[in-house]
């Protein structure tokens, strides 16, 4: 005989609720804004909080949302571009190919000059990754 699911939900802890993740996420984006691409700043600032965030999402701090059960068939659809862009991206930072065949990070640093538009990318970058990590 099989025994009846357990129903019931927790309780949101005070990081999942919006009122308290969304002004944390704004406060470490504008951190991250602040410094210029690529330094050493920004590298490592980018290594810890992605850090954090994984080590959170393979711990069972945060409580998960259900995943979808199956992708449905236009998944594969957005997937292969995902891989193309991939692809290209690594095999021309790979090769250092230079101003010839510019990666897409070296074509979006003009647009990531400013402190505010920066501190835009890093907030959809951590709220991108948060959503990951809830899964």
């Amino acid at each position: 005989m099989e025994q009846p699911h357990d129903l019931t939900v927790e309780a949101p802890r005070a990081w999942d609720r919006p009122a308290v993740s969304v002004p944390v996420l704004v406060c470490l984006s504008l951190v991250g804004g602040r410094f210029a691409s690529f330094s050493t700043e920004a590298n490592l600032y980018t290594l810890g909080t992605g850090g954090v965030l994984i080590w959170l999402g393979l711990s069972n701090r945060v409580p998960r949302r259900p995943a979808p059960r199956r992708l449905g068939a236009g998944a594969a659809w957005w997937a292969l571009p995902v891989v193309v862009f991939g692809v290209f991206e690594g095999a021309t930072f790979v090769l250092a190919v230079g101003d010839e065949f510019p990666t897409f990070s070296r074509l979006a640093d003009p647009l990531l000059e400013d402190h505010l538009t920066r501190s835009a990318v890093w907030f959809a970058w951590l709220a991108a990754f948060w959503g990951l990590v809830r899964r």
